[in-house]
């Protein structure tokens, strides 16, 4: 045994504990652990103990972060949410949970989920366990009874079982042919058997109910109930959980909803939600979602951009769609990549010309209403030979200047007079924006987790704008008579409005992954994402 059996640990389970730390610091361990015993024998005790035990004295190595999750109560798409939050990723369903563990870095986590039998969905929540331990990426410590379909579904895996009844054993086969039982584990119905709206009464089709609930028993009422879609609340809440199961104000999730909500809604909806949200720091503007007619959704955005009242937006095909920035409507005819390749980045130039970025890392400029100056179409034609032979993988413009990202995490500033050059991340760069101000200056961001400002031509800022455990997206800076402000997305799925001159900053969370953000001329921040598109306002008490 590597650890120290410390601490408040529940009487009587010196060994169990002790197996616990082992399998926590055994690298040859399987990656999911059973705890498992009688009643009251002090499972979930101990389990509680293990979230909150420390290292032992001494340790040299930072452990990973131990995360309680209690299960009791819980749905599938709830654990999933819940799981993905903590992980720092984002989620829209337990599948994509599984994928975004398998593929992406997530934050080093043993996850402590007691309960398992008192869960709503017991069984869809063990088969989630099952491939995230089967991932190899984290490791799982859950108390289940033996003898119910969802402890048949873990045992039958490699595991190891902590039995508080017996000895710690690890197999490749666990007990498969015990009887049925109900989710206590004593042959009777327990909480995870009773409709779950039985159990805990909320006003589903109340949004001041819903706003003010425990979040999770709203996912599990929405999730597992009849499909009364509750004059849209229910769409709405589904579309937007991951963000509404986060502990925030009912302001702040009100306003999640809102940005969730789609045309079709109970009218009677959006002034209860706009007057709980008013101590939010946001006002939305507008929202289109997938499904709305007036006017209508513009589809899945891949990249964002404004210019002038007009919005750009990206999406899986090759058209770029212009909207109004007041309200989100047509507003002229979509543009069209020359090679008919998809968006990945945008970048309007001050003429009127738009540069767009194919998925192969390629130039691809539309021309504007004007011809171009004979100068600046030499400056393109340079760069989009350059990105022939080097894909970028970032794309921004101002007057006189093309900015390109690349996979090994530099920034070029292609200009008139030449070249600048910088080594800003490690890893590919993800995101570029530029500033036209008297003294233009640009931020990066890259898959390392910085944003970084730096003025072609002097060295970089040393310290990041902002750093994160998390990949940068996008972003967007603008500048008005305020100051420069910049956005930023992230891959864990929040959104950030940065102040560059007072370093503060506004944050939001829409729920599903974030793919894109731009600010209007107005100060707006316009949220792209795969099933929505949304316009948020500073709060006028949040402005300086």
């Amino acid at each position: 045994m590597t650890g120290s059996v410390r601490g408040d640990r529940p009487a009587g389970t010196e060994a169990e504990a002790a197996a616990l730390l082992g399998w926590l610091t055994d690298p040859e361990a399987p990656r999911l652990c059973l705890v498992v015993g009688g009643p009251r024998r002090g499972k979930s005790a101990l389990l509680s103990w293990l979230a909150a035990h420390g290292t032992r004295a001494g340790a040299r190595r930072r452990r990973a972060a131990r995360e309680l999750i209690p299960l009791a109560g819980q749905c599938a798409l709830g654990a999933a949410w819940t799981i993905a939050n903590r992980l720092g990723v984002v989620a829209r369903t337990p599948g994509e949970l599984v994928q975004a563990v398998a593929t992406t870095e997530t934050r080093r986590a043993a996850l402590v989920l007691p309960d398992l039998h008192a869960a709503a969905e017991p069984e869809a929540i063990a088969e989630l366990i099952g491939e995230l331990a089967a991932s190899g990426r984290v490791r799982l410590v859950v108390e289940s009874c033996t003898g119910t379909p969802s402890y048949a579904l873990l045992a039958d895996r490699r595991v190891t079982v902590v039995d508080l009844d017996g000895d710690a054993e690890e197999a490749d086969r666990g007990e498969t042919n015990a009887p049925a039982q109900g989710a206590s584990g004593r042959g009777e119905p327990g909480p995870g058997d009773l409709p779950y709206e039985a159990r805990h009464a909320v006003d589903l089709a109340d949004p001041v109910a819903v706003c003010t609930a425990d979040p999770l028993r709203v996912t599990t009422a929405y999730a597992t109930g009849p499909g009364d879609d509750r004059g849209g609340l229910r769409s709405a809440w589904l579309r937007a959980g991951q963000s509404l199961c986060r502990d925030q104000s009912p302001a702040d999730r009100a306003l999640v909803l809102l940005g969730a909500l789609g045309d079709g809604a109970d009218p009677r909806l959006r002034p209860t939600l706009l007057a709980l949200a008013a101590d939010a720091p946001w006002r939305l503007r507008w929202t289109r979602v997938r499904g709305d007619l007036t006017p209508p959704w513009p589809g899945p955005v891949t990249a964002l951009g404004a210019i002038g009242d007009r919005l750009l937006v990206a999406g899986t095909t090759d058209a770029v769609r212009l909207l109004g920035a007041a309200d989100a409507t047509p507003a002229g005819e979509p543009l069209r990549t020359p090679s008919g390749g998809r968006v990945k980045a945008l970048a309007p130039a001050p003429d009127g010309t738009v540069l767009l970025l194919d998925e192969r890392g390629r130039l691809q400029p539309v021309p504007g209403p004007e011809p171009r100056a004979p100068y600046l179409e030499r400056l393109t034609t340079a760069v989009a030979a350059t990105l022939t032979r080097h894909p970028g993988t970032a794309l921004a413009a101002i007057s006189g200047s093309v900015v390109v990202g690349d996979r090994l995490g530099s920034v070029h500033a292609f200009g008139l007079t030449g070249i600048h050059q910088a080594a800003l991340h490690s890893g590919r760069v993800t995101a570029v924006t530029a500033v036209g101000t008297a003294t233009p200056f640009l931020c990066s961001g890259g898959l390392d987790g910085t944003v970084r400002r730096w003025i072609p031509g002097r060295d970089p800022d040393p310290a990041p704008v902002a750093e994160r455990r998390s990949a940068v997206v996008s972003l967007h800076a603008t500048e008005s008579a305020e100051g420069p402000s910049l956005a930023i997305a992230w891959a864990d799925g929040l959104v950030e409005l940065h102040d560059l001159d007072t370093r503060t900053r506004l944050t939001f969370r829409p729920g599903p992954p974030v793919r894109a953000v731009a600010l209007t001329p107005d100060g707006a921040l316009v949220v792209g994402m795969d099933e929505g598109l949304l316009c948020l306002d500073r709060a006028a008490h949040d402005r300086k």
